[in-house]
This record gives C-alpha cells, sequence and structure tokens, in this order.
C-alpha cells in the first residue's frame, strides 16, 4: 500500500518538484492549491488558503504532512508575513493536529543569523537576526511542540539558496545576467551554500523515508561558494559579461533590508548529516548550473 502525503506550497518553485516526485514514486499525493492555481495532475488538490480558519483539509491517517507554504523575504509587510508564516502555520496544525503521523516543515539557513567564520552544522544555536526568519521560526518552533505533544513525529529541514530552471535562479539571476543589469550587493564576496532543485527534493524524500521523531537537518551541496563566484560561473554558461555590484543601500530601497541581510550574510555549512542518507546528484554548482541551463534551453526558456 502506498504512503499518503499532504503537501502546502505544492504548486511553488520546491512544491511542484517535489508533487512530481512524490507522484513519480507512487504516493498518494494531496496538495494544498490556491485558488486559480493548478496543481500536479495525479495529485488530489484541496482549494483553500492557510490563512482561512474555515479551511477544510479532508483528509485522514495520512502519513507525512509536508509544510512549504510560505511568503518570501521580497514581502515586506511585516503584518502579512505573520499572518501567512505563523499563523497560518497555527492554522494549518490545528486542521491535521488528527489525521497525520508527522510533519516536515521546510525553512531556511537564515535561523543561524551570522556565524562568521564557523562551520555551521545541526548543532549550531539558532540567532535570528531578521524579523522574516524570526517569524519562520517561531512557526517552526510552534509546530515542533505541538507535535510533541499529540505524539507526532517531526522534522525541520533547512535549505540553502535552492536553484533551479524555475524560481530566483531563472527570473532574478539568469534573466538580469542576459540584460546586463543583474548587481551584487556587496560584491558579492560573502559564502552561501547553494543547492541544486532536484537535490533539495530528493533530500526531503530521503528524510520521509527516515520518518524522523525530532530531527533537523542542513540541505546544500558539498561546495561552499561565494556569490560572486557563483554568478560569474553562471554568467560564462550563458555567454553573459560577469555582473557589477551595487552599494548596499541601493539594494536594500529595492528589496529590502530582511531580504539583502539574508543574502549578504556569509554562510558556510556542513551537509554531513544529510549526505549519511542522501547521494547529491550535483555536489557541486559547477555540475548544478550546466544541468539547469540545458533544462532551460531545452524548453526553450534560454535560446
Amino acid at each position: 500500500m502506498s504512503k499518503s502525503v499532504f503537501v502546502t506550497g505544492a504548486t511553488g518553485f520546491i512544491g511542484s518538484r517535489l508533487v512530481q516526485n512524490l507522484v513519480e514514486q507512487q504516493y498518494d499525493v494531496t496538495s494544498l492549491v490556491r485558488k486559480g492555481k493548478e496543481s500536479h495532475a495525479k495529485s488530489q488538490k484541496i482549494i483553500g488558503d492557510l490563512t482561512d480558519s474555515n479551511l477544510k483539509i479532508p483528509i485522514e491517517n495520512t502519513d507525512c504532512v509536508f509544510h512549504l507554504a510560505s511568503h518570501t523575504p521580497l514581502e515586506k509587510n511585516k503584518k502579512i508575513l505573520e499572518k501567512v508564516n505563523l499563523d497560518g502555520t497555527k492554522n494549518l496544525f490545528d486542521k491535521i493536529k488528527d489525521k497525520t503521523k508527522s510533519v516536515i516543515y521546510v525553512s531556511g539557513l537564515g535561523v543561524y543569523g551570522d556565524p562568521g567564520d564557523r562551520i555551521v552544522d545541526e548543532s549550531f544555536p539558532y540567532n535570528p537576526n531578521t524579523s522574516f526568519v524570526k517569524t519562520r521560526l517561531e512557526a517552526q518552533k510552534y509546530l515542533e511542540e505541538n507535535c510533541e505533544k499529540v505524539g507526532i513525529n517531526f522534522g525541520v529541514v533547512h535549505f540553502g539558496d535552492v536553484y533551479g530552471p524555475k524560481g530566483w535562479f531563472y527570473e532574478f539571476l539568469v534573466k538580469r545576467l542576459l540584460k546586463n543589469t543583474f548587481r551584487l550587493p556587496k560584491n558579492g564576496e560573502y559564502y552561501k551554500g547553494f543547492v541544486h532543485v532536484d537535490d533539495a527534493v530528493g533530500s526531503l524524500l530521503s528524510v520521509l523515508e527516515q520518518n524522523p521523531k525530532k530531527e533537523s537537518y542542513i540541505v546544500a551541496d558539498s561546495t561552499p561558494t561565494t556569490f560572486r563566484d557563483f554568478a560569474d560561473f553562471t554568467a560564462d554558461q550563458i555567454g553573459a559579461k560577469h555582473p557589477k555590484s551595487v552599494p548596499v543601500f541601493l539594494a536594500k530601497a529595492v528589496l529590502g533590508g530582511d531580504l539583502i541581510k539574508l543574502l549578504t550574510t556569509s554562510m558556510k555549512v556542513s551537509n554531513k548529516k544529510i549526505s549519511e542518507i542522501y547521494d547529491f546528484k550535483f555536489p557541486s554548482y559547477k555540475q548544478g548550473i550546466p544541468n539547469v541551463i540545458s533544462e532551460l534551453q531545452s524548453t526553450g526558456l534560454l535560446q
């Protein structure tokens, strides 16, 4: 009998890829989809919004709930962020607390704040330094504490910067590199933990199979690199010029302080723990980016 899985954020960049892989591996998948959005044809669809107190989630005895739905730090309104990312999470838990065996929460590396030169692993203390991440961490702690109270297994996955043929990599980097309009705050001289979307999804499936009782995982590839080197390598792959830099204060005016702080905080992480249960397809961005460029070309998004 196949396992049943419920996914929030199922039409997002990572969520849609996750649903596709779950379906391909014969999971019984149900997706929470906002009105007007389309989910995978073989996934059952529940139309609704996490912030709706009258939301109905007609699932029973589900093996796992993947909670990916979230506003990004591009949203500058703190009240909206709290309503969706925190209150929405609380509302979700209220609807599924007697309907699932486990919950896997997906977040980012921002929970660790600014680690300086130290290598971050799962034992590193949380120290968020933006309002966006503080709200996300509050939601995580709420789920962890309340799952424990009612006997639901809980796991959290902290992703590095996930890149692929959709999302920020294509919309904000590739398209702007081609137009020579992409600019790097602080010249891009800060380390990031990147991860190909296929490895992000593969890691989630591996965590699912582990059925974690109370575990956290950091997911990034094995090659910490500066954003400058990542952007320059991408430019080389598409025949574009290397990007210039932009003063931080100008970047903040356009994208907001939280996003720029998250972007320009240097962070090197260890993926030792996740590597014990998952083998990365793309252990380096130098393998992953050419794969993404090839996919963009095959779909006509990049000539």
